[in-house]
Parts: C-alpha cells; structure tokens; sequence
C-alpha cells in the first residue's frame, strides 16, 4: 500500500510538472502571437507609405533614418521568425497535452487499483 502512495505522489508531481510546462508554453505562443500582430501592423504601414516617405527606427531615445528596404526585409524576417516558433511551440504544446492525458491515465489507474486493494481488504476484515 505504501509502495503504491509513494507512486501516487511521483505521478501527481509530475502531472504537475507537465501542467507548468504546458502553461509556459501556451504563454509564449501567446507573446508570439502579440509580437506577430504588431509585425503584421507595421507591414500593413508599410504598403501604405508613399515611395518619397521616410521611415525611422526608434533606438534608445534617438529615431534614426532607416531604408525602406531593410525595414521591410528586418519586418518581414521577423515575421518568418515568429511563425516558426509559433509553430514550434504549438508542437509542443500538442505534445505536453498528450503526456498529460497519459499522466492522467495512469493516475486514474493507481487510484481504481488502490480502491480496489481497499474494498477488497475491506471484505475480508468484515
């Protein structure tokens, strides 16, 4: 009986473990996600400027006169970026779910094995 608490609790830690690591993950899509939306804004800045505009780069406390082309190339690359690690983060995302359903399987069958130790001692005590 013992034996199969200490194994109870090692499985609800990691069950735990995995909970944690799937919120971290869903939380950097989710910062992802904001930064690709922000991208997407300053894209769409970009396609309405007229040719004779001029596009500046905030650094620091100083705007700085940047081409048009490698705004558009640093926006567009960043936004390449930030889809594959979207992508890369909603693979694990699937993944972690899919262990946490396997924890939570074999938590449920220590427990219906442990209510069963206990019905069963039950009846031979009575």
């Amino acid at each position: 009986m013992a034996n199969m608490q200490a194994r109870m609790q090692a499985l609800s830690e990691e069950f735990t473990k995995l909970q944690r690591d799937l919120q971290e993950s869903v939380q950097a899509r989710q910062r992802l996600e904001a930064q690709m939306q922000e991208n997407l804004g300053v894209q769409k800045e970009f396609a309405q400027l007229k040719d004779d505009e001029t596009i500046y780069k905030l650094i620091g406390p100083v705007l700085l006169k940047q081409d048009r082309t490698e705004a558009e190339s640093t926006v567009n690359g960043r936004l390449e970026f930030i889809g594959k690690e979207i992508s890369r983060l909603e693979g694990q995302i699937r993944e972690a779910q899919a262990k946490i359903e396997k924890k939570k399987g074999e938590i449920i069958q220590i427990q219906t094995s442990a209510q069963a130790a206990a019905g069963g001692a039950q009846a031979v005590t009575a």
